[in-house]
Protein backbone atom coordinates (compact mmCIF):
# COMPACT_ATOMS: atom_id res chain seq x y z
CA UNK A 1 0.00 0.00 0.00
CA UNK A 2 2.13 2.86 -1.31
CA UNK A 3 0.98 6.46 -0.95
CA UNK A 4 1.84 9.24 -3.36
CA UNK A 5 2.93 11.94 -0.97
CA UNK A 6 3.71 14.28 -3.86
CA UNK A 7 -0.07 14.75 -4.11
CA UNK A 8 -0.05 15.96 -0.47
CA UNK A 9 -2.82 13.79 0.98
CA UNK A 10 -4.91 15.20 3.80
CA UNK A 11 -4.25 14.34 7.46
CA UNK A 12 -7.42 12.25 7.51
CA UNK A 13 -6.18 10.23 4.54
CA UNK A 14 -2.89 9.59 6.31
CA UNK A 15 -4.60 8.53 9.52
CA UNK A 16 -6.99 6.21 7.68
CA UNK A 17 -4.15 4.66 5.68
CA UNK A 18 -2.10 4.01 8.82
CA UNK A 19 -5.12 2.53 10.58
CA UNK A 20 -5.85 0.32 7.57
CA UNK A 21 -2.32 -1.04 7.68
CA UNK A 22 -2.61 -1.87 11.35
CA UNK A 23 -6.03 -3.44 10.95
CA UNK A 24 -4.83 -5.52 8.02
CA UNK A 25 -2.11 -7.17 10.06
CA UNK A 26 -3.81 -7.32 13.42
CA UNK A 27 -3.70 -11.13 13.58
CA UNK A 28 -2.25 -11.75 17.01
CA UNK A 29 -4.80 -14.23 18.35
CA UNK A 30 -3.77 -17.33 16.39
CA UNK A 31 -0.12 -17.34 17.35
CA UNK A 32 1.01 -19.95 19.86
CA UNK A 33 1.38 -18.78 23.44
CA UNK A 34 4.96 -18.06 24.38
CA UNK A 35 5.99 -16.94 20.87
CA UNK A 36 6.82 -13.49 19.52
CA UNK A 37 3.57 -13.48 17.55
CA UNK A 38 1.51 -13.75 20.72
CA UNK A 39 3.46 -10.93 22.42
CA UNK A 40 3.75 -8.39 19.62
CA UNK A 41 1.68 -5.27 19.12
CA UNK A 42 0.52 -3.90 15.75
CA UNK A 43 0.69 -0.32 17.01
CA UNK A 44 3.98 0.61 15.40
CA UNK A 45 4.99 3.56 13.23
CA UNK A 46 5.86 2.74 9.63
CA UNK A 47 6.97 4.81 6.66
CA UNK A 48 6.56 4.19 2.94
CA UNK A 49 9.78 4.07 0.96
CA UNK A 50 10.44 7.00 -1.35
CA UNK A 51 9.60 9.72 1.19
CA UNK A 52 11.68 12.73 2.09
CA UNK A 53 12.48 13.57 5.71
CA UNK A 54 9.83 16.31 5.95
CA UNK A 55 7.16 14.02 4.49
CA UNK A 56 8.14 11.25 6.90
CA UNK A 57 7.80 13.63 9.88
CA UNK A 58 4.35 14.67 8.64
CA UNK A 59 3.34 11.02 8.40
CA UNK A 60 4.64 10.27 11.91
CA UNK A 61 2.81 13.29 13.31
CA UNK A 62 -0.52 11.76 12.28
CA UNK A 63 0.41 8.25 13.42
CA UNK A 64 1.72 9.30 16.84
CA UNK A 65 -1.61 8.94 18.63
CA UNK A 66 -1.91 5.26 17.72
CA UNK A 67 1.71 4.08 17.69
CA UNK A 68 3.37 2.35 20.65
CA UNK A 69 6.57 4.29 19.94
CA UNK A 70 7.52 6.80 17.24
CA UNK A 71 11.18 7.07 18.20
CA UNK A 72 11.99 4.21 15.83
CA UNK A 73 10.06 3.81 12.57
CA UNK A 74 10.14 1.01 10.03
CA UNK A 75 10.45 1.69 6.31
CA UNK A 76 8.31 -0.64 4.20
CA UNK A 77 7.78 -1.22 0.48
CA UNK A 78 4.38 -1.69 -1.11
CA UNK A 79 4.36 -5.40 -0.12
CA UNK A 80 5.15 -4.44 3.50
CA UNK A 81 8.61 -5.97 3.34
CA UNK A 82 10.92 -4.41 5.91
CA UNK A 83 13.56 -2.32 4.11
CA UNK A 84 15.14 -0.61 7.07
CA UNK A 85 14.64 1.46 10.19
CA UNK A 86 15.07 5.17 10.90
CA UNK A 87 15.05 7.08 14.17
CA UNK A 88 13.02 10.22 14.86
CA UNK A 89 16.27 12.00 15.76
CA UNK A 90 17.73 11.29 12.34
CA UNK A 91 14.60 12.59 10.61
CA UNK A 92 14.53 15.80 12.62
CA UNK A 93 18.23 16.56 12.09
CA UNK A 94 18.15 15.77 8.35
CA UNK A 95 17.50 18.33 5.61
CA UNK A 96 13.78 18.44 4.70
CA UNK A 97 14.36 17.10 1.17
CA UNK A 98 16.78 14.32 2.25
CA UNK A 99 15.40 10.92 1.12
CA UNK A 100 14.57 8.52 3.96
CA UNK A 101 16.34 5.79 1.97
CA UNK A 102 19.64 7.58 2.66
CA UNK A 103 18.94 7.95 6.37
CA UNK A 104 17.68 4.49 7.25
CA UNK A 105 19.68 1.57 8.58
CA UNK A 106 19.22 -1.39 6.26
CA UNK A 107 20.60 -4.12 8.54
CA UNK A 108 17.77 -4.54 11.02
CA UNK A 109 17.64 -7.07 13.83
CA UNK A 110 14.30 -8.85 13.66
CA UNK A 111 12.54 -11.97 14.92
CA UNK A 112 10.02 -14.36 13.42
CA UNK A 113 6.46 -14.79 14.65
CA UNK A 114 7.35 -18.23 16.07
CA UNK A 115 10.50 -17.10 17.92
CA UNK A 116 10.24 -17.95 21.66
CA UNK A 117 9.54 -14.90 23.80
CA UNK A 118 12.58 -15.58 26.01
CA UNK A 119 14.84 -15.39 22.92
CA UNK A 120 13.24 -12.06 21.96
CA UNK A 121 13.84 -10.66 25.45
CA UNK A 122 17.46 -11.87 25.31
CA UNK A 123 17.99 -10.16 21.94
CA UNK A 124 16.50 -6.86 23.14
CA UNK A 125 18.60 -6.91 26.29
CA UNK A 126 21.82 -7.89 24.52
CA UNK A 127 21.55 -5.07 21.94
CA UNK A 128 19.80 -2.50 24.17
CA UNK A 129 16.89 -2.07 21.73
CA UNK A 130 13.78 0.06 22.22
CA UNK A 131 11.82 -2.48 20.18
CA UNK A 132 12.37 -5.34 17.77
CA UNK A 133 10.28 -5.91 14.59
CA UNK A 134 8.42 -9.18 14.09
CA UNK A 135 8.42 -10.69 10.58
CA UNK A 136 5.96 -13.28 9.29
CA UNK A 137 6.86 -16.28 7.12
CA UNK A 138 6.45 -14.17 3.96
CA UNK A 139 8.98 -11.61 5.21
CA UNK A 140 6.40 -8.90 5.96
CA UNK A 141 6.38 -6.71 9.06
CA UNK A 142 3.42 -7.73 11.22
CA UNK A 143 4.23 -6.13 14.56
CA UNK A 144 6.84 -5.05 17.08
CA UNK A 145 7.81 -6.09 20.59
CA UNK A 146 8.90 -3.23 22.83
CA UNK A 147 11.52 -3.48 25.55
CA UNK A 148 8.80 -3.03 28.22
CA UNK A 149 6.89 -6.07 26.96
CA UNK A 150 10.10 -8.10 26.71
CA UNK A 151 11.11 -7.25 30.28
CA UNK A 152 7.69 -8.41 31.50
CA UNK A 153 8.53 -11.80 29.97
CA UNK A 154 11.88 -11.84 31.79
CA UNK A 155 10.23 -11.02 35.13
CA UNK A 156 7.57 -13.72 34.67
CA UNK A 157 10.18 -16.32 33.69
CA UNK A 158 12.41 -15.39 36.63
CA UNK A 159 9.47 -15.62 39.05
CA UNK A 160 8.56 -19.05 37.70
CA UNK A 161 12.15 -20.26 38.03
CA UNK A 162 12.40 -18.97 41.61
CA UNK A 163 9.22 -20.86 42.51
CA UNK A 164 10.46 -24.05 40.87
CA UNK A 165 13.85 -23.60 42.53
CA UNK A 166 12.06 -23.61 45.88
CA UNK A 167 10.05 -26.71 44.82
CA UNK A 168 6.79 -24.75 44.48
CA UNK A 169 4.87 -26.56 41.78
CA UNK A 170 3.10 -23.73 39.96
CA UNK A 171 2.91 -19.97 39.85
CA UNK A 172 1.21 -18.49 42.92
CA UNK A 173 0.43 -15.06 41.48
CA UNK A 174 0.31 -12.17 43.91
CA UNK A 175 1.83 -13.50 47.13
CA UNK A 176 0.17 -10.79 49.21
CA UNK A 177 -3.32 -11.90 48.14
CA UNK A 178 -2.68 -15.67 48.07
CA UNK A 179 -4.95 -17.72 50.33
CA UNK A 180 -3.78 -20.21 52.94
CA UNK A 181 -5.24 -23.11 50.95
CA UNK A 182 -3.52 -22.04 47.73
CA UNK A 183 -0.13 -21.70 49.41
CA UNK A 184 -0.59 -25.13 51.03
CA UNK A 185 -1.49 -26.85 47.73
CA UNK A 186 1.42 -25.32 45.83
CA UNK A 187 4.01 -26.39 48.39
CA UNK A 188 2.84 -29.68 49.88
CA UNK A 189 3.59 -32.09 46.99
CA UNK A 190 7.34 -31.54 46.73
CA UNK A 191 7.80 -31.30 50.48
CA UNK A 192 6.10 -34.68 51.00
CA UNK A 193 8.17 -36.25 48.23
CA UNK A 194 11.36 -34.80 49.70
CA UNK A 195 10.46 -36.23 53.12
CA UNK A 196 10.66 -39.70 51.62
CA UNK A 197 13.81 -38.71 49.77
CA UNK A 198 15.41 -37.73 53.07
CA UNK A 199 14.72 -41.23 54.38
CA UNK A 200 17.83 -42.25 52.44
CA UNK A 201 19.87 -40.06 54.77
CA UNK A 202 18.27 -41.78 57.75
CA UNK A 203 18.91 -45.20 56.26
CA UNK A 204 22.56 -44.26 55.75
CA UNK A 205 22.90 -43.24 59.40
CA UNK A 206 21.21 -46.45 60.54
CA UNK A 207 23.62 -48.52 58.46
CA UNK A 208 26.57 -47.10 60.42
CA UNK A 209 25.16 -47.42 63.94
CA UNK A 210 28.19 -49.41 65.12
CA UNK A 211 30.59 -46.74 63.89
CA UNK A 212 28.59 -43.99 65.58
CA UNK A 213 28.33 -45.95 68.84
CA UNK A 214 32.09 -46.51 68.95
CA UNK A 215 32.91 -42.83 68.31
CA UNK A 216 30.05 -40.61 69.41
CA UNK A 217 32.12 -37.52 68.49
CA UNK A 218 31.31 -38.27 64.85
CA UNK A 219 27.71 -37.13 65.44
CA UNK A 220 28.90 -33.63 66.33
CA UNK A 221 30.26 -33.06 62.81
CA UNK A 222 27.40 -34.70 60.87
CA UNK A 223 25.14 -31.62 60.42
CA UNK A 224 28.12 -29.41 59.62
CA UNK A 225 29.45 -31.70 56.88
CA UNK A 226 26.11 -32.63 55.34
CA UNK A 227 24.88 -29.03 55.23
CA UNK A 228 28.13 -27.92 53.60
CA UNK A 229 27.59 -30.38 50.75
CA UNK A 230 23.97 -29.30 50.32
CA UNK A 231 24.90 -25.63 50.34
CA UNK A 232 27.68 -26.13 47.78
CA UNK A 233 25.27 -28.10 45.58
CA UNK A 234 22.56 -25.46 45.81
CA UNK A 235 25.08 -22.76 44.83
CA UNK A 236 26.24 -24.71 41.78
CA UNK A 237 22.67 -25.53 40.73
CA UNK A 238 21.60 -21.89 40.98
CA UNK A 239 24.51 -20.77 38.78
CA UNK A 240 23.80 -23.49 36.20
CA UNK A 241 20.04 -22.87 36.09
CA UNK A 242 20.65 -19.17 35.51
CA UNK A 243 23.26 -19.91 32.84
CA UNK A 244 20.92 -22.27 30.99
CA UNK A 245 17.98 -19.86 31.28
CA UNK A 246 19.93 -16.89 29.90
CA UNK A 247 21.65 -18.88 27.17
CA UNK A 248 25.12 -18.24 28.58
CA UNK A 249 25.76 -21.99 28.68
CA UNK A 250 24.40 -24.84 26.57
CA UNK A 251 24.47 -28.62 26.88
CA UNK A 252 27.69 -29.00 24.89
CA UNK A 253 29.50 -26.89 27.52
CA UNK A 254 28.89 -29.53 30.20
CA UNK A 255 32.29 -31.29 30.06
CA UNK A 256 34.24 -28.03 30.13
CA UNK A 257 32.17 -26.72 33.04
CA UNK A 258 32.54 -30.06 34.86
CA UNK A 259 36.34 -29.75 34.80
CA UNK A 260 36.21 -26.19 36.08
CA UNK A 261 33.68 -27.07 38.78
CA UNK A 262 35.98 -29.85 40.03
CA UNK A 263 38.79 -27.35 40.50
CA UNK A 264 36.57 -24.80 42.24
CA UNK A 265 34.94 -27.42 44.48
CA UNK A 266 38.30 -28.89 45.53
CA UNK A 267 39.54 -25.41 46.43
CA UNK A 268 36.37 -24.65 48.40
CA UNK A 269 36.39 -28.04 50.11
CA UNK A 270 40.07 -27.73 51.00
CA UNK A 271 39.53 -24.32 52.55
CA UNK A 272 36.58 -25.58 54.60
CA UNK A 273 38.51 -28.73 55.57
CA UNK A 274 41.30 -26.62 57.07
CA UNK A 275 38.69 -24.66 59.00
CA UNK A 276 37.14 -27.78 60.61
CA UNK A 277 40.27 -29.92 61.00
CA UNK A 278 41.34 -28.02 64.10
CA UNK A 279 37.91 -28.49 65.64
CA UNK A 280 38.09 -32.21 64.88
CA UNK A 281 41.47 -32.43 66.53
CA UNK A 282 40.10 -30.85 69.71
CA UNK A 283 36.91 -32.90 69.80
CA UNK A 284 38.24 -36.35 68.92
CA UNK A 285 41.95 -36.44 68.17
CA UNK A 286 43.99 -36.94 65.02
CA UNK A 287 41.79 -39.68 63.53
CA UNK A 288 38.62 -37.62 63.83
CA UNK A 289 40.41 -34.57 62.38
CA UNK A 290 41.52 -36.65 59.37
CA UNK A 291 38.00 -38.05 58.88
CA UNK A 292 36.33 -34.65 59.10
CA UNK A 293 38.83 -32.90 56.81
CA UNK A 294 38.82 -35.57 54.09
CA UNK A 295 35.03 -35.90 54.30
CA UNK A 296 34.61 -32.15 53.91
CA UNK A 297 36.66 -32.12 50.70
CA UNK A 298 34.77 -35.06 49.15
CA UNK A 299 31.31 -33.96 50.31
CA UNK A 300 31.73 -30.41 48.95
CA UNK A 301 33.15 -31.82 45.70
CA UNK A 302 30.28 -34.28 45.22
CA UNK A 303 27.62 -31.76 46.28
CA UNK A 304 28.96 -29.23 43.77
CA UNK A 305 29.07 -31.81 40.97
CA UNK A 306 25.51 -32.94 41.74
CA UNK A 307 24.30 -29.35 41.76
CA UNK A 308 26.02 -28.61 38.47
CA UNK A 309 25.08 -31.83 36.67
CA UNK A 310 21.41 -32.17 37.63
CA UNK A 311 20.22 -29.10 35.67
CA UNK A 312 22.09 -30.37 32.59
CA UNK A 313 20.57 -33.83 32.96
CA UNK A 314 17.05 -32.41 33.21
CA UNK A 315 17.67 -30.20 30.16
CA UNK A 316 18.89 -33.26 28.26
CA UNK A 317 15.65 -35.04 29.21
CA UNK A 318 13.62 -32.00 28.02
CA UNK A 319 12.59 -31.20 31.59
CA UNK A 320 12.76 -27.81 33.30
CA UNK A 321 16.20 -27.42 34.95
CA UNK A 322 14.78 -24.95 37.49
CA UNK A 323 13.34 -27.89 39.43
CA UNK A 324 16.89 -29.13 40.12
CA UNK A 325 17.88 -26.32 42.44
CA UNK A 326 17.12 -25.76 46.10
CA UNK A 327 15.59 -28.58 48.12
CA UNK A 328 15.99 -31.30 45.47
CA UNK A 329 19.74 -30.89 45.14
CA UNK A 330 20.10 -30.46 48.89
CA UNK A 331 18.24 -33.71 49.62
CA UNK A 332 20.39 -35.71 47.21
CA UNK A 333 23.61 -34.11 48.48
CA UNK A 334 22.58 -34.84 52.09
CA UNK A 335 22.15 -38.55 51.44
CA UNK A 336 25.47 -38.73 49.57
CA UNK A 337 27.19 -36.77 52.34
CA UNK A 338 26.06 -39.19 55.04
CA UNK A 339 27.38 -42.18 53.09
CA UNK A 340 30.70 -40.49 52.33
CA UNK A 341 31.27 -39.31 55.91
CA UNK A 342 30.53 -42.58 57.68
CA UNK A 343 32.18 -44.59 54.91
CA UNK A 344 35.43 -42.71 55.44
CA UNK A 345 35.02 -42.96 59.23
CA UNK A 346 34.56 -46.75 59.09
CA UNK A 347 37.64 -47.14 56.89
CA UNK A 348 39.91 -44.90 58.99
CA UNK A 349 38.70 -46.29 62.32
CA UNK A 350 38.56 -49.85 60.90
CA UNK A 351 35.14 -50.60 62.31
Amino acid sequence: MHHDFHATPSPDDLRQAAQARRDQFLQLGHYREGTAGALMTSQYSSLDDGLHASQAIDMLRHEAADAETIYQSYVLDSARNLLGTVSLRELILALPDCPVDRLMTRKVLSVGVSTPQEDVARLIRAHDLLAVPVIDDAGRLVGIITCDEAMDVVVDAATEDFHKGASITTHIGNLKNATLGLLYRKRVLWLVLLVFGNLFSGAGIAAFEDTIAAHIALVFFLPLLVDSGGNAGAQSATLMVRGLATGEVVLRDWLQLLKRECGVALALGGTMAIAVAGLGLVRGGADIALIVASSMVLIVLMGSLIGMSLPFMLSRLKLDPATASGPLVTSIADAVGVLVYFGIASHVLQI
